[in-house]
């Protein structure tokens, strides 16, 4: 039986994966920074654990917990739109801080076991809007950018060990908290000359109208990424993100 850790389960891409591994008869790590035991349902093949990215201390903790895990999965992160003019420093940090930093000490907190064993699958969700440049999602893309270039390094250095390594690059979802969770740290509204580029941003976000990412594409993608060893580095997720893929290849 295989073992799956999964962080940012709380909801959207990660809540959806544990559920899809659990339906197919993995033992799941669901890992959150709150847990919440109603969110999946019962089973002796799930575990929830507490786990904050950011935070050493809670890494160390909950990676023992976890016990032997076979797959890790970075899911957890989060976006701050906003013009990187005026994109304040202390939300350039926590962007980096989380999406970034806490996917680096994570991939750097199970390699030791999987090197020993020469076996285990990384997979790390970053984002299409890497693929090409956007407004106001400047300083969230390069975040997002940094993963995909480490994980890219990451794959060479230890392939000769047996461990597979996996970008999964979701595109535009309107069923995960991305808006909500970003709304805080919107700025710019009251500026005249973003203004008219910040409304027009939200309202995309809004719109569910034309290709899309739903949330079982990114479970499915993930599931592709940790059973199949034919798998290629980087695969897209969802509609959207295959055009895009297709778009800049």
């Amino acid at each position: 039986m295989s073992t799956i850790l999964i962080t940012g389960c709380s909801s959207g891409f990660g809540l959806e994966t544990a559920r899809l591994f659990l339906d197919r008869g993995w033992d799941v790590v669901a890992t959150m920074r709150a847990p919440h035991a109603e969110l999946l349902p019962a089973s002796d093949r799930l575990r929830i654990l507490s786990l904050d990215i950011t935070n050493p201390d809670s890494i160390a903790k909950a990676i023992p917990e976890a016990g032997t895990i076979d797959v890790l999965v970075n899911n957890a992160g989060f976006g701050a739109p906003a013009p990187i003019e005026l994109t304040a420093p202390e939300t350039a940090r926590a962007l980096f801080e989380t999406n970034t930093l806490g996917t680096l000490a994570m991939v750097q907190a199970v390699l030791p076991a999987f090197r020993k064993r020469r076996a285990g699958v990384i997979i790390n969700v970053t984002s299409t809007v890497t693929l090409k440049p956007l407004p106001l999602v400047g300083v969230y893309r390069a975040s997002k950018a940094a993963v995909n270039a480490f994980t890219e390094s990451l794959a060479v250095e230890v392939e000769p060990f047996g461990v597979r390594v996996h970008i999964v690059l979701p595109g535009r979802s309107p069923e995960t908290r991305f808006g909500d969770n970003a709304r805080p740290h919107l700025r710019g509204l009251d500026n005249p000359d973003y203004a008219p580029m910040i409304e027009r941003f939200v309202a995309s976000v809004r719109n569910s109208s034309g290709p899309v990412t739903h949330a079982p594409n990114v479970a499915e993608a993930i599931w592709r990424a940790a059973t199949d060893p034919s798998a290629p580095l980087r695969i897209p997720a969802g509609a959207d993100a295959e055009a895009w893929m297709v778009e800049v290849s």
